[in-house]
């Protein structure tokens, strides 16, 4: 369970599309948990965006799972708006694949070792070495590409989490998709208490160059999305076409309709 800091933190959240987002900025995250690292208080960043928002809605223990990370900030422009739509406007829009440069960044900095866990064979190593190359003096404690299916299987489940926690590191990101990566960081956190784990989805595939990510103004106007579908239509038409695209829509649609009627409620009471 998170700690009792992490639960009143909550009341400064902002409500939207089922969790509860901390409005901070991306220096701002990298400045919480450089700040809770030196305390030695570690923690679990979730970047909710609109597929797993919509997971959330359907599965009460996925929602439970994402309400009990210590942070979670919007990774994804549909929440952005939604926010802006309901009168709590949320800073900007802070992705996971962002935080993994600004995060190793800062761990070079400030001497913290990380560990990236995720990916397919050798894409792991790829990203090390990039940002390694990238911000010299980094310290990557170690890098765990597990086989397909490893979480369904007690034997390599444990195999990988003797191996994060013999690394020690102090930051992990954790690149396996929601919500796996989720809810493995939900399991083995107390096993390092100190450190501060990233799920961070797609991350450590973009940081190798494994995969495109899309020019920074379609991801400012909400556009990434059509951009992954373009370059994986095969694998992602189903999953933004028929479930995430209408979803956002709706989204949008009840914050729109809610924004009018207070609208209205407003000035009606001003006659």
């Amino acid at each position: 369970m998170a700690p009792a800091p992490a639960r009143r933190r909550r009341q400064g959240r902002v409500a939207v599309a089922g969790v509860k987002v901390d409005p901070l900025t991306e220096a701002q995250v990298v400045e919480h948990v450089v700040a809770a690292l030196g305390r030695g208080r570690g923690g679990h960043l979730v970047t909710p965006n609109v597929d797993i928002c919509r997971a959330i809605s359907r599965h009460a223990d996925l929602r439970a799972l994402v309400t009990r990370a210590d942070l979670a900030v919007a990774d994804g422009m549909p929440l952005v708006w939604a926010a802006r739509l309901l009168g709590r406007p949320l800073p900007e829009r802070v992705t996971g694949a962002d935080l993994i440069w600004s995060l190793s960044e800062a761990a070079a900095a400030g001497g913290i070792p990380v560990y990236l866990l995720g990916g397919p064979p050798g894409v792991a190593e790829t990203a090390r070495d990039v940002l390694c190359e990238r911000y010299p003096g980094l310290v990557v404690a170690g890098i765990d590409a597990p086989p397909y299916g490893f979480e369904t299987c007690p034997e390599a489940l444990a195999e990988v989490r003797r191996r994060l926690v013999a690394a020690g590191p102090r930051l992990v990101f954790v690149g396996l998709g929601f919500p796996k990566q989720d809810r493995l960081i939900d399991m083995v956190r107390a096993d390092l208490p100190g450190a501060w784990f990233v799920g961070c989805g797609s991350a450590i595939a973009f940081t190798a160059g494994a995969v495109r990510r899309a020019p920074a103004w379609m991801g400012d106007h909400g556009l990434e999305w059509l951009f992954r579908l373009l370059s994986e239509p095969g694998r992602l038409a189903r999953r933004y076409l028929v479930d995430d695209l209408p979803f956002a829509l709706r989204l949008l649609a009840v914050c729109l309709l809610k924004r009018l009627w207070r609208a209205r409620r407003s000035l009606r009471g001003r006659q």
